[in-house]
């Protein structure tokens, strides 16, 4: 936990931003695997953890902003819990680590939040993502689940975003804790990668230094020789002499807070022409993005700059053809890159985006766009000094996607398609770091690591 005063801090400034009312966030429980005792890892709900530092199941945080009261509902281990588990902290200790002196047992939840209701007092909360949590707020608010989603607190929302988009200097700690121990995940994948070698060793192994680093895996390990699909999770394929290894990973720390870096690299340790030619283009593409970063600038900005070096390079090479701008303004670059250049990161992978990417990456004045391949860009706002978030441009050769789009005659001024068969087989080629805007334009988070084709080779030769 961080101090008692960031918590509390932070939980002055959401009562002065919410104004009136019962903000209700609930904690999450643990979670059987294939009966009740048998448990997935526990996880806490990112937004309890940010204001209520309590990384245990079975809570309920309540700021009773009318009342300037703060209250943590839950229940004591007991004997027969402790039997098993062994001695935990009392939940009062907890407690008052984050500075929080009314604890009340979680029985007399119902209670408080009923008498709320009655008299009609604004409960808000944020959107459930857990079945149990739309339940539980269907009880305690006496509303049927099917409309528990419909009256999530926008406001609430919104306050706190304004709080975590903005990482702290303590945050920005224990994001880079999480990143360098990401980093030593990716050199794992590359000490491993070999002909022969299955993807699914190789991200078992990942795994285990996240683990051994005192967290977990902050996303399922995205590990393939078939990078042109984008979120491609290991299987039991085995890797080819020629083949390149795309490895976008991430760990989580001991406090939650998390890295997510990719690199793609070669088998045989030594890029291929085609490859390092892919390769460059995306390095130039990422060395533009971060170079354009400052506060201020729209994100979507960046991303479009970004595409539009995919366009030229991918032009030079004969690939495409035309006028790049043109080519990404009609969106025909997103054969190639069909995805968005980035995401907030901090205490979520994707940060804040279960309280909904309209609000975390875009505004009133910029509405999230529908068209394929910007409608998958999940941050296209301003950026401010404290945001903390993913570069990571690519470019996927996806012979489904390129037959269907050949087949409608889609964007034939700007893409030559004859000379795609010779791609079929290459996969796909991904960079991403982790930034941090600072007051006159970008840090990148982490230990020094290989970024160019040649830093690359040099480091798995």
């Amino acid at each position: 936990m961080f101090s008692k005063e960031t918590y509390t801090r932070r939980r002055n400034r959401l009562q002065s931003d919410m104004g009136s009312g019962i903000v209700l966030l609930p904690g999450n429980d643990d979670s059987g695997m294939n009966y009740r005792d048998n448990i997935y890892p526990f996880r806490q709900d990112s937004s309890f953890l940010y204001f209520a530092g309590i990384d245990r199941p079975g809570l309920t945080f309540v700021l009773d902003v009318d009342n300037n009261r703060e209250i943590l509902f839950g229940d004591e281990a007991t004997i027969e819990e402790i039997m098993w588990t062994g001695p935990i902290d009392s939940l009062a200790s907890h407690a008052s680590r984050a500075g929080i002196s009314d604890v009340r047992p979680l029985s007399q939840l119902q209670d408080f939040l009923a008498h709320a209701v009655e008299q009609q007092r604004a409960v808000h909360y944020l959107p459930p993502y857990r079945p149990e949590h739309t339940l539980k707020l269907s009880a305690w608010l006496g509303i049927p689940a099917r409309v528990v989603e419909q009256r999530v607190s926008v406001k609430f929302i919104k306050a706190v975003i304004s709080q975590r988009a903005i990482k702290s200097v303590e945050e920005i700690e224990q994001i880079e804790v999480a990143v360098n121990t990401t980093i030593d995940m990716q050199l794992k994948a590359m000490e491993l990668a070999a002909a022969g070698v299955t993807e699914t060793e190789i991200a078992g192994r990942l795994q285990a230094v996240a683990i051994a680093a005192g967290g977990n895996i902050s996303f399922p390990v995205i590990l393939t020789a078939n990078g042109q699909f984008l979120h491609n999770h290991p299987h039991k394929t085995a890797f080819q002499d020629g083949q390149l290894v795309l490895c976008d990973c991430g760990a989580e720390n001991a406090m939650r807070y998390v890295g997510d870096l990719t690199r793609t690299h070669p088998v045989n340790k030594k890029f291929s022409t085609a490859q390092r030619e892919i390769y460059d283009i995306v390095y130039l593409a990422y060395q533009a993005a971060a170079d354009a970063v400052r506060p201020g600038i729209r994100f979507k900005d960046v991303h479009l700059l970004a595409c539009e070096q995919i366009a030229e390079g991918l032009i030079a090479l004969g690939l495409m053809k035309g006028n790049a701008k043109e080519a990404v303004a009609a969106g025909a670059h997103a054969l190639f890159f069909p995805c968005g250049l980035g995401h907030m990161l901090g205490l979520d992978i994707h940060d804040m985006e279960g309280l909904g990417e309209e609000y975390v990456g875009y505004t009133d004045d910029l509405t999230k766009s529908t068209v394929f391949g910007l409608k998958s860009l999940r941050l296209g706002r301003e950026l401010e000094e404290g945001f903390v978030f993913t570069i990571e441009p690519g470019i996927y050769f996806n012979p489904l996607l390129t037959a269907a789009w050949q087949g409608e005659g889609r964007h034939r001024d700007f893409i030559c398609y004859d000379k795609l068969g010779a791609y079929n087989n290459f996969g796909g080629v991904r960079l991403e770091d982790n930034f941090l805007v600072t007051a006159d334009g970008s840090r990148m988070l982490g230990r020094p690591f290989a970024r160019t084709a040649t830093e690359i080779e040099n480091l798995i030769a």
